[in-house]
């Protein structure tokens, strides 16, 4: 017969592309199971990232109550951290001069949010723009942008404190919830620094220095220093 076996063939060939056409089927789902996987891992990774990221950020932003001593002429730290530096500066634009610092640095896992060191008025804000360098070393403040906060001290006329918010490499915001006529008491929140920064604290002469260096310090309660 002139086309025997033609039809045999066809079924063949009919077979054949309906068994590639399901191999693609099979394989575009085994594809799309492994895309499918890949894609809940990455989602799963995210989301994990994302619970860290939140719970540090949470615990960075914690803002303890500060428990504020009762003697009169106490002088609290403004910040939570590690005292590094305690001098003799000129700061010529609250202190009018010759004045004694402690300086603390806070690193991220220090609060940041700082506090008012003396019940007062304050009578000087001034946010000065300038570098990010690492706020490790005090002389960051030199060139870091940074704020000046000054206070006249409510029960010792005639005197002031000044309190300057570093800016580190990581902090890139200095945030002030007080303004300049504002009289706020010991101990009260003043601003937040966010992340690893610095918080000097000037101080008349005359003061009597408490803290030692290395002291970890507690902002708003613990007595760094007291006036005479």
């Amino acid at each position: 017969m002139k086309h025997s076996g033609k039809a045999t063939k066809a079924a063949f060939k009919l077979i054949f592309w309906t068994l590639v056409l399901l191999l693609a089927i099979l394989a575009a789902g085994v594809i799309a199971s492994l895309l499918s996987a890949v894609i809940a891992a990455i989602t799963i990774a995210l989301i994990s990232v994302w619970i860290f990221f939140a719970l540090f950020t949470l615990y960075f932003f914690r803002d303890p109550n500060p428990n504020a001593p009762s003697i009169p002429n106490a002088i609290v730290s403004p910040a939570h951290g590690k005292v590094d530096v305690i001098d003799e500066v000129a700061e010529t634009q609250v202190m009018g001069g010759p004045c004694k610092r402690i300086s603390i640095f806070l690193s991220v896992i220090d609060v940041h949010v700082q506090n008012a060191p003396m019940s007062g008025t304050v009578s000087y804000l001034k946010h000065t723009p300038g570098k990010f360098l690492s706020a490790t070393r005090a002389h960051c403040v030199d060139c870091n942008e940074n704020v000046l906060m000054g206070f006249d001290v409510t029960d010792y006329p005639n005197q002031k404190v000044a309190v300057r918010l570093v800016a580190g490499l990581i902090a890139r915001r200095i945030i002030t919830w007080v303004q300049a006529g504002e009289t706020v008491p010991r101990s009260e929140r003043i601003s937040l620094i966010q992340y690893g920064s610095r918080c000097d604290l000037y101080l008349p002469l005359s003061v009597k220095i408490h803290a030692k260096l290395g002291d970890k310090v507690r902002g708003g309660e613990t007595i760094v220093a007291s006036f005479e």
